[in-house]
């Protein structure tokens, strides 16, 4: 990558100290879901993130989440949003409605509002994929949402020059 080292660039950064972030967790499926909101608050934690500075909201299910999304983003007072859920593979069709939905609506709310949102709803063919998956999509939304929170910031200050 030497041949990049006149370009500018905005690293990566981790450090969650001081940043607001709201979690909407679905409760369908409460085994994952509870152990993505562990693993996820352990992961904020641990970036820095102080349990003052999170508000966590609980919806029915998957379909549910982006509203609630919307509702935060649009307070203008969280630096970044995760959405934490599951949606495991039925015999109908409705797997892909709920998957093509909550993700389209979660994608939908960033981009309104512009705002990160991680978006760590598990979409698994079944019950084991989920629980194989949780702990570590829940962290990783905590580290997606505290680096996108400080690019955002960093771009911001950057755009303003």
């Amino acid at each position: 990558m030497s041949h990049f080292e006149t370009i500018p660039e905005i690293a990566s950064n981790l450090d969650g100290t001081g940043l607001r972030i709201g979690i909407v967790t679905a409760r369908f499926n409460s085994d994952v879901c509870g152990g993505l909101l562990t693993a996820c608050r352990d992961e904020l934690n641990k970036l820095g993130v102080a349990d003052g500075n999170i508000l966590l909201s609980s919806v029915p299910g998957a379909l549910e989440i982006p509203l609630v999304l919307q509702t935060l983003a649009k307070s203008g007072k969280f630096d970044a949003l995760i959405a934490l859920g599951a949606i495991i593979r039925g015999e109908t069709y409705h797997f892909e409605l709920v998957s093509n939905e909550s993700g389209s609506g979660v994608t939908q709310v960033g981009l309104d509002f512009g705002i990160p949102i991680a978006n760590a709803i598990l979409t698994t063919e079944n019950d084991d994929q989920a629980l194989v998956r949780m702990q570590e999509k829940g962290s990783d939304a905590a580290k997606v949402a505290v680096e996108m929170a400080r690019l955002q910031q960093s771009l911001r200050a950057l755009l303003k020059q």
